[in-house]
């Protein structure tokens, strides 16, 4: 619990070990260290301590390590997991305070990157075989094929057994460093059953001189040291004990007689392949960076120290300057210690493949895996597969967040990504596709003449307009017969004006709706309606007259029907709906709006009507007219037979109320463009209905009947 003086951090300069300086570190740590710094590197400086608790500063206040610290295992562990898309996986940890620990850890790792366990099993080398089939049956039944093992070596050995024994397959094994990188726990015949296994490791490195210190070790040279005599037996399968010393029933008995003549240079077995050293390597740093601080020391008093100096020093010192080393390992690793005592924290990623000899360690440092599985059957480690663009999804009931249901998007919303957890609205001019997963710009629905509706309307409108025209023509040509004349000539005339109109007028409901031609629709319409219905009228009330000429000042009354003031009266009556029309353009005129009210996925062009008062007063207005000149068209009809222009006026009124008392549920009831043809029709119709029932009778007596077109036949009761 000292306080320290931390010095700056500056890097040492290699350069500055001298020969002399190495050589008498390393004569001198053999008799100083030994006592202090070898204590020192037990309980200060851990090579293989991982777990994260240690980094307690009030705990543990003079510990340094040069081993990764687990915290940042267990991130990758999360990590990797993440990269591969796994969100639902199993763990085993082994049965100890270590084990539990870490575990924890892990386990709130993955929860932060959204990954759900499914399982979390204790394991122990001793566990009996009823324990270890109650784990195998967990793993047999998850639903998720993806298990994070961070347990000891002698814990996975046992548990692999029993996979092999029970022929468990199509595990996705992540290891942990503990077991990771030990080759021996696959046999051969165990290889399918961890390949493609996943896994962070210590780093590999050469450490300068070993492989050179180890082919030189000779039991000549250290006579009596029982380790270097076993190591050498059990390289050479022979014995360095003499026959004479053995007994009959001892093994060794049985092994030829080591010669002292065999080459470690010919061997190549784990003791002489020092490509592998991962804990070694944590030592050689924890070495010399005792090495280091000890020279640092030397230096900041001035001493030179040969091989048989020996000077005072205190721990308090060396820590001092332990904190503050910076060097670089031969093998060009910067090796200094953070604020939380750790070197910086390195690992290699571990993938188990394939080899002559069964399942062996690769090691890669980047993201190019051979899995255990092929391309067509991956790993299962979802408990939900991820929710497609087009869905959304929610979670189910009493299930962890990675257990969830996909959802599909209402129409009109979208997700264009996947596992979304909401959808979006399109916007009102957009609508969704079939899949729920684009905004497409909504059908514009309008009745237009490309369409069989719109041309077909076109044709009969312009079929009426051509025979109005000609019904006009022959008028025009008779003019001087008795029945042309009979039939009040300048208002037929003027009727079959107002007629072309209106069959015309039909054409600007065609067509894409734009501010103009909803101004023009219903007001030429309505102005050439209320044209027709004025003739008609006049025509009705002449005709009306003429046939009460008998009644007492009835000439008096005649006058007020002559053809000048029927022109007059004609025009008071259109300029009254001409009036209304103008007031509804001037104040609220109609104008083009999108409706997307009918259709969700259609935008209707259509005329909003604008002001409904005065929609109504012109509508209502012709509505009046159709209805006088119905009544007094049926008090007409008992005229006589030979004079029947009262008769097909009555008839042609008939078909006009009843084409509009029709037209207001089929309008009403039409959707989109067929709102519009519904009208159209509606004009088309009633146009028919009055020249058909008005001047096609006078047509056919004119062309085919001529002898009844004289005054004699006219005037015959």
């Amino acid at each position: 619990h000292m306080p320290f003086n931390k010095p700056s951090r500056e890097k040492s300069d290699n350069k500055n070990w001298s020969l002399q300086s190495m050589t008498a570190v390393r004569n001198w740590l053999p008799r100083f260290a030994h006592k202090i710094c070898s204590q020192f590197i037990l309980q200060c400086i851990l090579y293989s301590a991982a777990y994260d608790y240690l980094n307690n500063m009030y705990e543990f206040p003079t510990f340094f390590r040069t081993i990764p610290n687990d915290y940042h295992q267990v991130e990758a562990l999360a990590r990797i997991i993440k990269y591969f898309g796994w969100n639902w996986i199993g763990t085993i940890r082994s049965n100890s305070t270590y084990g539990a620990l870490a575990m924890d850890e892990i386990i709130e790792g993955v929860q932060k990157l959204d990954i759900c366990v499914a399982f979390s099993e204790v394991i122990h080398k001793t566990d009996s075989r009823e324990r270890l089939m109650e784990i195998i049956n967990v793993i047999e039944q998850a639903t998720t094929k993806i298990i994070v093992a961070f347990v000891a070596q002698a814990d996975i050995a046992v548990l692999l057994k029993e996979i092999v024994r029970n022929n468990v397959t199509g595990i996705q094994w992540i290891g942990s460093e503990s077991w990771i990188t030990m080759p021996n726990l696959s046999p051969k015949e165990h290889a399918r059953f961890l390949v493609g296994t996943l896994g962070f490791a210590v780093p590999r490195a050469t450490l300068p001189g070993l492989k050179e210190f180890l082919l030189q070790i000779h039991p000549s040279k250290y006579p009596g040291n029982e380790f270097v005599n076993e190591c050498w037996e059990k390289t050479f399968d022979c014995t360095m004990t003499e026959p004479e010393n053995l007994n009959p029933f001892d093994p060794k008995s049985q092994l030829k007689q080591c010669t002292g003549q065999e080459r470690l240079e010919d061997v190549d077995n784990q003791y002489t392949d020092t490509s592998q050293l991962r804990i070694a390597y944590n030592v050689y740093k924890a070495v010399y960076a005792v090495a280091h601080s000890l020279h640092n020391i030397m230096d900041s008093k001035g001493k030179k120290v040969q091989a048989n100096d020996s000077f005072s020093l205190s721990l308090s010192q060396l820590l001092h300057h332990m904190y503050a080393i910076n060097f670089t390992a031969k093998n060009g690793e910067s090796i200094y210690f953070d604020q939380n005592l750790d070197t910086v924290p390195l690992y290699e990623l571990v993938n188990w493949q394939m080899n002559s000899e069964g399942a062996g360690s690769n090691v890669h440092n980047t993201f190019s895996f051979s899995l255990h599985f092929s391309e067509t059957q991956a790993p299962r480690g979802v408990c939900s597969d991820s929710c497609p663009p087009g869905t959304w999804k929610t979670v189910k009931k009493e299930e962890p967040v990675c257990c969830f249901s996909c959802v599909q998007c209402a129409d009109g919303q979208i997700t264009n990504i996947t596992d979304a957890l909401s959808c979006l609205k399109c916007s009102s001019e957009y609508w969704s596709n079939q899949f729920n997963n684009r905004c497409l710009p909504k059908e514009i629905e309008f009745l237009s003449f490309d369409d069989q509706m719109g041309k077909s309307l076109v044709i009969l409108a312009v079929v009426g307009a051509g025979l109005t025209l000609a019904t006009a023509g022959i008028f025009y040509k008779f003019r001087s017969t008795p029945l042309v004349k009979a039939n009040n000539s300048d208002l037929s005339f003027l009727l079959l004006f107002a007629l072309i109109l209106c069959f015309l007028c039909s054409l600007t409901f065609i067509d894409k709706p734009s501010r103009w031609s909803c101004m023009l629709r219903h007001t030429i319409f309505s102005i050439s309606f209320v044209l027709c219905l004025s003739c008609i009228l006049g025509k009705t009330i002449v005709v009306l007259m003429a046939f009460k000429t008998t009644m007492p000042n009835s000439k008096k009354k005649i006058k007020w029907f002559s053809p000048i003031r029927q022109r007059i009266n004609v025009f008071i009556l259109t300029f009254i709906q001409t009036l209304l029309c103008i007031l509804w353009l001037t104040t609220s005129p109609p104008f083009p709006v999108k409706n997307t009210s009918y259709y969700k996925s259609i935008i209707i062009l259509e005329c909003n009507v604008g002001s409904m008062a005065y929609f109504c007063c012109v509508f209502g207005y012709i509505g009046a007219l159709s209805c006088v000149c119905f009544v007094l068209a049926f008090l007409a009809r008992k005229l006589p037979n030979n004079f029947n222009e009262a008769t097909f006026i009555t008839f042609s009124m008939l078909i006009f109320c009843a084409v509009w008392i029709t037209f207001i549920p089929a309008y009403v009831s039409s959707p989109g463009k067929y709102t519009v043809a519904v009208e159209v029709f509606a004009i088309l119709a009633s146009s028919f209905g009055l020249l058909v029932c008005i001047f096609v009778p006078k047509c056919y007596i004119i062309i085919f009947k001529p002898e009844k077109n004289t005054k004699k036949y006219l005037m015959k009761k």
